[in-house]
C-alpha cells in the first residue's frame, strides 16, 4: 500500500477523533467533608451506606397507597415525564447530524416541443427517467463541532431525566408530610373533642352551682367562655384538616377516599426508617438536582468545543448515484449510470466578530454552570445539615414537651382540688385547664414535626442514603 495513503488515512482518523472541548473535571465540593455536629464540631462519618427506596423507607400502608396514586396521577410529574421525552427527541435530532443522510428518488417526465420551437424544425417528443440515491449535505466532523453539539444535547437530556427524579423525590416527601399533618390534625381534633366534652360538664356544674347560690355568676361566665373558646379551636382545627385534605388531593391527582380518622399516635411508631447522623457530605452526589446541575455543566463545557470549532474550516459532502434513461425499459441497462460528487469547504474570514462572541457566550455559560453546580451543592448541604440539627433538637423538645404536659396535668388537678376546697378562685382552674390543653396540642405538633424532619432528611439526601456502623 502506498505510504501516502496510509499517512492520509491516519490523519483523517486523527482529525475525526479530535475535539476542541475543554477537558472536563468535576469541581471539588465547596463544602465541609461532613455535616456539622450539634456542638459546632464536625461529625465523623460512619462507614458503609445504602440507598433506600420509598417503599423500604415508609412502612405505613395507607401512605404507600397514596404515594403510588400520586406517582400515577400527579400532573406536575406527568409534565416532567413529557419534558424528558422532549429532551430525548431533541437529542435524537442532534445525534442524527453525525451520520450521513441518504434519500432515494425516482422520477419520470415526458415532454413535447412544437416544431416552431425545435432546433430541427420538427416537433420533438422526449422522455426522461431517473432513479438516484442521494447524499444530503454531510459535514465531515474533523474538529468535533457536531460531536460537541451532540454531547451537549445528551447532557441536557440526562439533566432533564435527573430533574424528573428530583420531582419524584419531592412529590413523595410532600405526600408524606401532608399525610403526617392530616394525622396530627386528627389527633388534635380528638383531643379538642375530649376537652370540649369535659368543659361542657364543667360549664353545667358551674351554671348549676350559680343557680343554687353556691358560686358566683362569674364562675359560670368564665366556664362558658372557656367552653366557647374550645369550640372555636375545634372549628379551626377542622378547617385546617379540610384544607390539608384538599392539598393532599391535589398532590395525589385524584379524589382521596376519606377513611377513618387515625391519630398520629397510631402511626408514629416505626413510621419510617430512621436516618443516622454523622453522614459524609459526598452523599450529596446522590441528589438528582446535583447530578442534573453537573450534566448542565458538561453540556456547557461541550458547547465551548462547538464554538471553538466554528473558527475552523467546514467540509461538506453532497452527491448522488443512480441511473437515467430516455426509455423506461432501459433505465437499468448498461451505460445508463449517472453520478455526481460535490465536496465544499467553507472557511470563515470575516463575520463581524460573531464567532468570537459565540465563544465568549459559551465560556460565560460554562462559568455560570460551574457556579450553579456549586450553589446547588451548598444549598443541598444546608438542607441536610438543617434537617440533622432539627432532628436532634426536636427529639429533645419532645421530651421537654412531655414533661411540660405532665406538669400542666398535675397543675390542673391541684387547681381543681383547691377550688373545691375554697382555697382558689375558679379562674385558677380555668387558666390551668387552658394551659394543659395548649400543652397537649403543642406535644402533638412537635411529635409530627419530628417525623416530618426525618422525611425532609430522606429527601435532602437524594432519596434516602443512610449510613450504618459496620
Amino acid at each position: 500500500m502506498n505510504p501516502r495513503n496510509i499517512l492520509f488515512g491516519a490523519l483523517i482518523t486523527l482529525l475525526a477523533g479530535c475535539s476542541l472541548a475543554p477537558f472536563y473535571q468535576r469541581p471539588a465540593l465547596p463544602t465541609a467533608a461532613s455535616y456539622p455536629g450539634v456542638n459546632g464540631a464536625t461529625a465523623q462519618a460512619t462507614p458503609g451506606s445504602e440507598q433506600l427506596g420509598w417503599r423500604e423507607f415508609f412502612t405505613d400502608t395507607r401512605l404507600r397507597e397514596l404515594i403510588v396514586q400520586a406517582l400515577e396521577n400527579n400532573r406536575d410529574l406527568r409534565i416532567a415525564m413529557q419534558r424528558v421525552s422532549e429532551a430525548r427527541g431533541l437529542y435524537g435530532i442532534q445525534r442524527a447530524d453525525r451520520l450521513p443522510n441518504f434519500s432515494a428518488d425516482a422520477m419520470g417526465s415526458r415532454s413535447r416541443t412544437p416544431a416552431a420551437l425545435s432546433p430541427t424544425g420538427q416537433a420533438v417528443t422526449a422522455s426522461q427517467f431517473e432513479a438516484t440515491l442521494n447524499l444530503s449535505s454531510w459535514e465531515l466532523d474533523f474538529w468535533g463541532r457536531v460531536r460537541s453539539l451532540t454531547a451537549a444535547a445528551l447532557e441536557s437530556y440526562l439533566a432533564t431525566e435527573e430533574a424528573e427524579s428530583a420531582i419524584v423525590i419531592s412529590l413523595v416527601a410532600q405526600v408524606a408530610t401532608t399525610y403526617l399533618f392530616e394525622r396530627e390534625l386528627d389527633e388534635r381534633i380528638a383531643i379538642a373533642q375530649q376537652t370540649l366534652t369535659t368543659r361542657e360538664d364543667s360549664y353545667r356544674i358551674a351554671k348549676r352551682r350559680y343557680e343554687v347560690g353556691y358560686a358566683s355568676k362569674l364562675d359560670a361566665v368564665q366556664a362558658d367562655a372557656l367552653l366557647n373558646q374550645t369550640r372555636a379551636d375545634q372549628a379551626s382545627l377542622q378547617r385546617q384538616r379540610d384544607q390539608n385534605h384538599n392539598a393532599l388531593t391535589l398532590l395525589v391527582g385524584i379524589p382521596v377516599v376519606t377513611q377513618e380518622n387515625r391519630p398520629l399516635s397510631q402511626i408514629e411508631q416505626d413510621f419510617v426508617r430512621t436516618l443516622s447522623a454523622g453522614l459524609p457530605s459526598d452523599l450529596l452526589l446522590n441528589r438528582p438536582d446535583i447530578r442534573a446541575a453537573e450534566h448542565r455543566l458538561k453540556a456547557a463545557n461541550a458547547n465551548i468545543g462547538a464554538a471553538r470549532a466554528a473558527f475552523l474550516p467546514r467540509i461538506m459532502l453532497t452527491g448522488n448515484l443512480g441511473t437515467a434513461s430516455a426509455d423506461l425499459s432501459l433505465l437499468f441497462g448498461a451505460g445508463s449510470s449517472l453520478w455526481s460528487f460535490s465536496p465544499s469547504l467553507s472557511l470563515p474570514i470575516f463575520d463581524g466578530g460573531r464567532n468570537r462572541a459565540n465563544l465568549d457566550v459559551a465560556k460565560a455559560r460554562s462559568n455560570i454552570a460551574v457556579a450553579d453546580y456549586e450553589r446547588t451543592i451548598q444549598g443541598a448541604f444546608r438542607e441536610v445539615a438543617d434537617a440533622l440539627a432539627e432532628h436532634r433538637w426536636l427529639t429533645e423538645q419532645v421530651v421537654a414537651q412531655q414533661a411540660t404536659l405532665a406538669a400542666q396535668t398535675e397543675r390542673a388537678h391541684l387547681a381543681g382540688l383547691r377550688y373545691q376546697n375554697g382555697a382558689a378562685p375558679y379562674l385558677e382552674v380555668l387558666d390551668a385547664e387552658r394551659d394543659r390543653f395548649a400543652a397537649e396540642q403543642a406535644l402533638v405538633q412537635v411529635r409530627r414535626a419530628l417525623l416530618s424532619c426525618i422525611v425532609n432528611l430522606y429527601a435532602a439526601l437524594g432519596g434516602g442514603a443512610v449510613h450504618t456502623a459496620q
